[in-house]
């Protein structure tokens, strides 16, 4: 998708007078489907994930299965990369907590699982002048791709770095070539959109986990209802010492990290 200034911005100041006009229920969307869950999907008050660091550094299986299920596309040029989940130092991870106290595993060759991390505040709906990306009630971020106009605003905002642009079609890369079952599971973008992980909102809604989650190895990988004391997630938090990226912002993540 090609868009000159002059174009977007026409867009754009259309787009910010025409929600200027609506009533303040309107803006929030709250009859909107798309910010609601399936009835008969799991339910929750917050999603949120618990990443357990103690007991490895990479996951590629969880990788694998979120990238197999989502259709993300694998381009041979690094420039045009499309990621959802992926490995990163955890000095990139957690910057100003790798500190030269720590043991050496964490500080030099550790790494963390990353993702989006849905937050509470997320910065990136706020900056949208489409409404392409927002926040369902339940805590999940998602995108809609057919508002999205590729300004790219959210991916600025992100203070994580977990969006991704499609700078050519996604449906050129070379994992995407056969049509197989997992194409009809969630559908592939087009060129000149953003996207990101969405929790496996789709898969929430046939009562499943996410497929990282599902997939993980070790079981490092927890989901559940943060709104929720008995959860799995909750129990955890409780019990154990966790951190979360870039806590400082207020965004407020719903991923923590068992160190």
């Amino acid at each position: 998708m090609s868009m000159d200034r002059r174009k977007f911005l026409k867009v754009a100041g259309v787009s910010a007078l025409g929600l200027a006009g609506l009533p303040a229920s309107r803006l929030l969307a709250a009859d909107d489907p798309r910010f609601k869950a399936p009835a008969d999907g799991l339910q929750g008050e917050r999603w949120a994930m618990v990443v357990d660091l103690t007991v490895g550094a990479h996951d590629d299986a969880a990788i694998s299965a979120c990238h197999k299920i989502h259709n993300v596309p694998e381009h041979a040029n690094p420039r045009h990369e499309v990621k959802w989940i992926w490995n990163t130092d955890y000095k990139h991870a957690f910057p100003g907590l790798a500190t030269k106290h720590m043991p050496v595993q964490y500080r030099e060759e550790h790494s963390a699982l990353v993702l989006c991390n849905h937050c509470e505040n997320p910065p990136c709906v706020r900056v949208c002048p489409t409404q392409a990306t927002f926040k369902r009630a339940d805590g999940i971020v998602l995108m809609d791709f057919h508002r999205c106009i590729g300004c790219r605003f959210c991916m600025a905002a992100c203070p994580y770095g977990a969006r991704s642009f499609n700078w050519v079609d996604p449906r050129s890369a070379a994992n995407l070539d056969e049509p197989g079952e997992t194409m009809l599971t969630f559908p592939t973008r087009s060129k000149g959109v953003v996207e990101k992980c969405n929790f496996c909102a789709e898969r929430l809604a046939r009562g499943l986990e996410p497929a990282c989650v599902e997939n993980s190895s070790n079981g490092r990988m927890l989901f559940g209802d943060l709104g929720d004391p008995g959860s799995d997630v909750s129990r955890i938090i409780r019990s154990k010492y966790t951190i979360r990226r870039k806590l400082h912002l207020g965004t407020e993540p719903s991923v923590f990290y068992i160190v």
